[in-house]
């Protein structure tokens, strides 16, 4: 099944990068470049328990057992997740959105955190891809300066597990695994998820955003990012990922307006919302909520995303998929009567695998709006 989560073992070429580096908050783990023969690329197909080139001086560490139970994991808990979950979703995709398999310039994946799996996965072939969230970056990922390969490779996996086996991450164990010293950040967990899904990453840039908007490498500012390109392997297209470390609430964006100018200066695309804590509900959400409805020409989310009522039916289709039992016991106060009604009424397709925080299939929901 093409774009599954490659499960065989896979030997790249070492990628050569400078790395601009943006310290950290704290100066005692502040970042160092990792060292010049040391590609992202090998780092990261080690962290996501995948070979490296027998140059690579990370070939020496796959030798450890501790390297080699967690290979063991991640290929047993991805071998898993593609039967489960990725195969059904790619046959969904084939029967009913087949045009979310073509080219677009920008994805947008708001509230995403290090989420980059399932927006690869709706919208495989977009140029830029913009991800978001309140977690932090941390330090360029050095398997070298770890001293215990064990602790640090464990903490990943936990990080990861409540992703790997719903299909969201969990903000409060994440923030735990997360702010372990070493693996620490977003960062290790993109790397994991990109080269699992069959990507060579050529280059990793730091920098921050101006209040214009524009990606500045190298610097510190208020907005921090990381801009990581790759090449898919099975396609050969080039492609980009942003991360941004930033509060998009109304208060966060008005006081750091950088970050939707940047979005603003990718034009339109496609959108993509998932176990989002129905914080586009709230009031204090508004301007992000917007910004979505203007720059999308097509929406992909649960019901976690934007209400119902703020689809304009003049301006948008909608298609159902799944079912709704409305919000999960935490979010019930979000539950909408009309969407309800909408899903009783349509008959909509079943869904065959899981999605946001619905994540048994026979529970889960998923609408995809279309722009007129």
């Amino acid at each position: 099944m093409k774009r599954n989560l490659t499960l065989s073992l896979i030997i790249g070429l070492a990628f050569v990068t400078t790395l601009s580096v943006r310290a950290q908050e704290n100066p005692e783990i502040a970042p160092r470049a990792v060292p010049v023969n040391v590609g992202p690329n090998d780092v990261a197909h080690f962290l996501a328990g995948m070979p490296v080139p027998e140059n690579s001086p990370l070939a020496p560490l796959t030798r450890d057992p501790a390297w080699q139970e967690h290979a063991a994991f991640f290929e047993k808990e991805f071998s898993k997740l593609n039967l489960r979950q990725l195969q059904k979703l790619h046959a969904w995709q084939e029967t009913y959105l087949p045009e979310s398999l073509q080219p677009i310039p920008v994805a947008f994946y708001m509230f995403s955190g290090p989420d980059f799996l399932y927006v690869d996965q709706f919208f495989p072939k977009a140029s830029v891809y913009v991800l978001c969230g309140k977690e932090s970056m941390g330090p360029p990922p050095d398997p070298l300066r770890i001293a215990n390969l064990a602790g640090a490779l464990g903490n990943l996996e936990n990080a990861m597990k409540s992703s790997l086996e719903t299909s969201y991450f969990i903000t409060k164990d994440m923030k735990i695994d997360l702010l372990q010293q070493n693996l620490n950040g977003v960062l290790p967990i993109l790397y994991v998820f990109i080269a699992r899904a069959d990507k060579a990453i050529t280059s990793v840039t730091f920098g921050s955003l101006n209040g214009s908007g524009a990606f500045q490498e190298g610097t510190r500012g208020s907005i921090p990012g990381v801009r990581i390109r790759y090449t898919d392997n099975h396609s050969g297209d080039s492609q980009t990922i942003y991360y941004f470390t930033t509060d998009i609430s109304d208060g966060g964006i008005k006081s750091t307006p950088g970050f939707l100018k940047f979005c603003e200066r990718l034009g339109t695309g496609s959108s993509f919302l998932k176990s989002s804590s129905y914080l586009m509900f709230e009031n204090g959400f508004a301007t992000i909520r917007n910004f979505i409805l203007e720059h999308s020409n097509r929406i992909v989310q649960d019901d976690s995303g934007i209400p119902l009522a703020y689809f304009d039916p003049n301006k948008w289709s909608l298609r159902l998929f799944g079912t709704y039992l409305g919000p999960i016991e935490l979010f019930k106060q979000h539950f909408q009567p009309k969407l309800q009604e909408l899903f009783a009424q349509g008959n909509p397709p079943p869904l065959e695998f899981g999605f946001g925080y619905r994540w048994n299939l026979k529970e889960a929901n998923l609408l995809v709006a279309e722009r007129k």
